[in-house]
């Protein structure tokens, strides 16, 4: 990161800023096995840079956040939602004539030269000195526009993003963040959700002159995981097989999150239907767990083995059925 704070997230994930998506997909998934806590326990090198990781996949995954990154920098995430010191407003690029042209509004809009304000954004009593904690920046919703106290009722809820690593949602976590000069501890609950809010009631703006303070709502969002995808209540994964695991079947160990499992593979299993062991997937809001679904995936090895090589061409001459029968006559049109 540069003193100006800008992270250039191509760079953290090795790729050209011209990469397509499934470049960029490609290379967080090599480093983030490469990085993971699980497989660096207790090294905060590779913790940090696994965060590193995943904020730059998170990004530039995202089309929409990839174009404002793109085309503003460091202050991308100012554009079209809230940034620094409580902006709380979407901003229209059509007015202005350049991109120097934003960032001399943007920095009237904090306070700098020529805001005519004091404080962040041009009032007293908002959030001087910004909210940290390790996620995001800025309030939406929260503030005066343009400075002074407005006769009308004023939204003194605030907004801000928290994100989460798949093992502290599954588990819960407690976590500690610093508003403005106030530090306030958070219990995360297991088996939160992105999408999901938090509520820290009175840790929202403060209105100048009376006292009143809003709510904070942290908006909950997973970062990636190379493994694991959450779907609704149920935890998901793909389970690689080899070829002769997938025609035999067989009693197989597996991962889940608390640890290695059991399974039972039919023979002929079909790629594309999942195995469900209930009970071992995402923690419910009322108790209990919804299902882990592992979904077999053909895994062929990089090279064969001269013996490998001899049994799969016994295998080809003495193949019983023809895997394509009645397929070509019936892809006719």
């Amino acid at each position: 990161m540069t003193a100006n704070g800008y992270r250039d997230y191509f760079k953290v994930l090795g790729v050209e800023r011209g990469a397509d998506a499934d470049t960029i997909k490609r290379s967080f998934r090599k480093l983030a096995r490469q990085y993971h806590p699980d497989v660096n326990p207790g090294n905060k090198d590779a913790e940090t840079r696994f965060k590193e990781i995943s904020e730059a996949y998170e990004v530039l995954s995202d089309p929409d956040k990839r174009r404002r990154y793109e085309q503003f920098g460091q202050y991308w995430s100012q554009v079209g939602g809230a940034g620094p010191g409580g902006m709380g407003t979407d901003v229209d690029f059509g007015r202005y004539g350049s991109f120097d042209d934003f960032i001399n509004d943007l920095l009237g809009r904090f306070g700098g030269p020529g805001s005519g304000g004091s404080g962040a954004g041009g009032f007293p009593g908002g959030f001087p000195g910004g909210f940290s904690g390790g996620f995001g920046s800025g309030f939406p919703g929260g503030g005066f526009p343009g400075g002074g106290m407005r006769g009308s009722a004023v939204n003194l809820d605030a907004e801000a993003t928290l994100s989460l690593t798949y093992a502290d949602a599954f588990r819960g976590c407690e976590r500690t963040l610093a508003v403005n000069d106030e530090r306030v501890q958070v219990r995360i609950p297991a088996g939160v959700k992105p999408g999901g809010r938090l509520r820290l009631k009175g840790k929202g703006n403060l209105q100048p002159g009376t006292g009143r303070r809003g709510d904070l709502y942290l908006q909950i969002t997973l970062q990636p995981h190379p493994i694991w995808r959450l779907d609704g209540d149920q935890l998901r994964a793909e389970l690689p097989l080899s070829l002769d695991e997938l025609a035999l079947g067989g009693e197989l160990l597996v991962a889940t999150p608390d640890g290695e499992a059991t399974v039972q593979v039919p023979p002929g299993m079909t790629l594309g239907r999942s195995l469900r062991l209930r009970g071992k997937g995402w923690p419910l809001a009322g108790g209990g767990r919804g299902d882990l679904l592992l979904t077999p995936v053909l895994r062929l090895p990089d090279t064969l083995s001269p013996r490998e090589k001899e049994l799969l061409e016994d295998l080809r001459r003495h193949r019983s059925q023809d895997p394509r029968q009645g397929w070509l006559a019936s892809a006719r049109l």
